[in-house]
């Protein structure tokens, strides 16, 4: 799927944490009002996922959580963050990025296009530009290390630590040039809902989490069915992660990663970084709900959590529309079985899925859209605890 991206944690076991038993899809989840989180429980960490956790409230410099923060786990698209800074550093204050590398740049932070990746890779000398990130000791890193020998190309295999993670972002807000952070927060805070190479959506974890303003970096790896992101996704073949799985044994290919990392709150006042693993065979609206749960678990100074009831859904490539009726205009698929915030919810089309009928929509706020309620997990027509909409379009 991740061309290039595939790959475990580089020459480093990853710690399983303990875990507690999540609730199960059907049943809502309530965040009740918006408004800012004071406090939060220990992080709540899935049944079957490998996590590492570091969450640092830059208002106090402290750090809120953190759970097995210096585990090694494969960075997947997490390090174009390093991509973008080895090309943007020491380059002058006067200096104008051209037309051409400002298109990839833009692209490869706010859509994680992995050809601008492989681009930069590739022109920059590979694994020397992770070298070279490790001999600045102003950005802090302790446990990143290169991609293996034998996989050059592999940008993916790069192996990161959610504390390595946390120290990125405090350079790049705390330390780098003024045009240097702009650049880069900018394009994160402009993160596209749906990745620009292979369609995938990827506003999971930190952008499901929190209300804006945010800014993200997120990655992901793995067997997972194709990307339908989009009103028109062209999915990516995965040729390229089956012919490197056959060819590594000591590389752990087989679990699927998600890791979400970015910032929350005004003036990117807390830094949040969660690497996960998970099961083979995880589908990716399980792992996908499985990292909102744990992200919303944390204690995040500054952010705020969307109001809304968490449900969880059913069915192949569930269509978000923009009004309830199936004729209108589709914004994207969901991925499989993926938990939703449902905002309110209203009547509109009748659909027909035998032996059920529904002529109620739920309006999904993130997605700005409505699906069709036959498709959420819950017993009743009428989802409980859900508001009915002011008008078909809030």
């Amino acid at each position: 799927m991740r061309m290039l991206l595939r790959g475990a944690a580089a020459l480093a076991a990853v710690v399983t944490v303990a875990s507690l038993t999540s609730g199960a899809a059907a049943h809502p989840r309530t965040e009740g009002t918006a408004g800012t989180i004071k406090s939060s429980a220990a992080a709540q960490i899935p049944p079957g996922v490998t996590a590492g956790v570091a969450v640092f409230d830059r208002q106090t410099g402290t750090f809120t959580e953190q759970v097995n923060d210096s585990a090694q786990f494969r960075s997947a698209s997490v390090v174009k963050l390093l991509l973008a800074l080895d090309f943007l550093w020491d380059r002058g204050p006067d200096y104008v990025i051209p037309a051409a590398d400002r298109a990839r740049l833009e692209s490869m932070l706010r859509g994680s296009d992995d050809d601008a990746a492989n681009h930069y890779w590739s022109t920059y000398g590979g694994s020397a530009i992770i070298e070279r990130m490790l001999d600045r000791p102003e950005v802090g890193l302790r446990d990143t290390v290169a991609p293996p020998a034998e996989y050059p190309g592999f940008w993916g295999y790069t192996a990161m630590s959610a504390r390595d993670t946390v120290a990125v972002y405090r350079y790049i807000l705390e330390k780098a040039p003024a045009p240097v952070r702009t650049f880069i927060m900018d394009n994160l805070r402009r993160s596209t809902r749906c990745s620009a190479t292979d369609h995938f959506d990827q506003h999971f974890g930190i952008a499901g989490s929190f209300d804006r303003p945010w800014a993200v970096k997120q990655g992901w790896s793995g067997k997972f069915a194709k990307g339908t992101c989009g009103s028109q996704a062209t999915p990516a073949a995965t040729s390229a992660e089956t012919a490197a799985a056959s060819r590594a044994a000591a590389v752990d290919l087989t679990r699927p990663a998600l890791h979400t990392t970015g910032t929350v709150g005004a003036d990117d006042r807390t830094i949040v970084a969660v690497l996960t693993l998970h099961a083979t065979g995880t589908t990716y609206g399980k792992a996908y709900t499985d990292i909102g749960r744990l992200t919303r678990s944390l204690n995040v100074p500054g952010g705020v959590r969307p109001a809304g009831t968490w449900f969880g859904t059913w069915g192949e490539l569930v269509n978000v529309r923009r009004g309830p009726a199936t004729g209108d205009e589709r914004i994207t698929r969901l991925p499989a079985g993926v938990e939703v915030l449902v905002g309110c919810q209203t009547r509109g089309e009748v659909v027909s899925v035998p032996p059920y009928t529904n002529d109620w929509w739920a309006y999904l706020p993130q997605y700005g859209g409505y699906i069709s309620n036959i498709y959420v997990s819950s017993p009743d027509n009428r989802l409980p605890n859900v508001p009915e909409c002011g008008s078909p379009r809030p």
